[in-house]
């Protein structure tokens, strides 16, 4: 890999960070809490392209979380996030009709999880006797519902945009 490549890479890396930040900075009321639709998850299906974008999107969520969200969830929120990136790029080249869904899926089962499980233990709701394995699946359904829309609805749609595009192809594909 030349150097030029390299840096290219480096740029894309950091421009999808920036743009994952200023979304859930902007979304601000959609992007945190235990119902959420975080318009920037949409991103997680950007490792279709290469592997460069894991990295980017998984510093965009670290950096997202530490600005408007909890420690916890700097931690586990970004190890949901670097987990769905790994398995998205792992299912890069499955398609269904053409479409990524099957790249989709793990933002949306690692955050239904990992979010679901944070929420319930750490932050319960105090007017709820629920027991803790019923938390721990509403709140894995609210967050995974939020997921399917912005990965398997947007995030779908964006990996689409861009490989019909010849210019965001050009602007998005690694060599």
């Amino acid at each position: 890999m030349n150097q030029n490549s390299s840096v290219r890479k480096l740029a894309r890396c950091a421009v999808v960070a920036a743009i994952y930040v200023v979304l859930c900075m902007a979304l601000q009321p959609f992007s945190y809490g235990a119902v959420q639709v975080r318009v920037a998850e949409a991103l997680c299906l950007l490792p279709v392209f290469g592997p460069e974008y894991i990295a980017g999107v998984v510093l965009g969520c670290f950096l997202a979380n530490l600005l408007g969200s909890t420690i916890v969830d700097v931690i586990f929120g970004t190890l949901a996030t670097l987990l769905a990136c790994l398995v998205t790029y792992k299912l890069r080249a499955l398609r269904f009709k053409g479409l990524a869904l099957a790249a989709s899926l793990p933002p949306v089962l690692f955050n239904a999880v990992i979010i679901g499980i944070e929420i319930a233990v750490l932050f319960p709701d105090p007017s709820s006797s629920a027991p803790l394995w019923l938390a721990c699946i509403t709140n894995g359904i609210s967050v995974g519902i939020g997921e399917l829309i912005s990965c398997t609805v947007l995030g779908v749609l964006l990996v689409k945009i861009i490989e019909t595009n010849a210019a965001l192809r050009k602007v998005f594909v690694s060599e």
